[in-house]
């Protein structure tokens, strides 16, 4: 008669017992016979509750997922001609996006005769990438793209990460913040 390798419900070795044997214990203790590892010689099996260990697995699974954290690529558009203030307002988009942990694809849209002068753009996305290099690096140098030039830039910190500081600083101010009670609320009672 063909035999297992029995492990307990609270991971003891009970031994090497037959299949008849191991079934007649798994009814006894109301439990499932379950298959741990087939390859092994003699197979290993376990007695434990299936539908609360399938619970589990899926549980731990469903809280990973939860965690895990989304890599998401924000896009920025600028032109070579840009105005001074323009480029400062996208820059400070662009370094947003950094500290939240998000990639930043910076496209630079030439138009009519602006194409013909490349270096332009090079030059901004240069200039960009040395403005952020404390929050972020750049993950693809500048490519032409047909009338596009693109870069993308990485963060520094992970995703997870960030979302930690964030909600670390907003548990910060909101200890810090002065509680209004009405004047009733401080007078004695009486």
């Amino acid at each position: 008669m063909p035999e297992v390798r029995l492990v307990g419900p609270n991971g003891e070795q009970v031994g090497i017992v037959s299949i008849g044997d191991a079934l007649k214990l798994a009814q006894e203790s109301d439990l499932d016979l379950v298959e741990v590892a087939a390859t092994a010689r003699p197979p290993v099996c376990k007695l434990m509750d299936y539908g609360k260990f399938k619970y589990e697995s899926a549980m731990k699974a469903r809280e990973a997922r939860r965690n895990q954290a989304h890599t998401i690529i924000k896009e920025i558009k600028l032109r070579p001609k840009i105005d001074p203030h323009d480029y400062e307002t996208k820059k400070g988009h662009v370094v947003r996006f950094l500290k939240a942990g998000d990639k930043v694809k910076v496209t630079i849209m030439f138009r009519g005769r602006e194409q013909s002068r490349p270096e332009l753009g090079f030059r901004l996305l240069q200039r960009l990438a040395e403005d952020v290099t404390e929050l972020g690096f750049v993950e693809s140098q500048p490519k032409q793209d047909g009338r596009n030039m693109i870069m993308v830039i990485g963060p520094h910190k992970k995703k997870a990460e960030a979302k930690a500081e964030r909600a670390a600083a907003r548990a910060q101010r909101g200890a810090d913040a002065p509680v209004d009670l009405p004047d009733e609320a401080v007078a004695p009672v009486e």
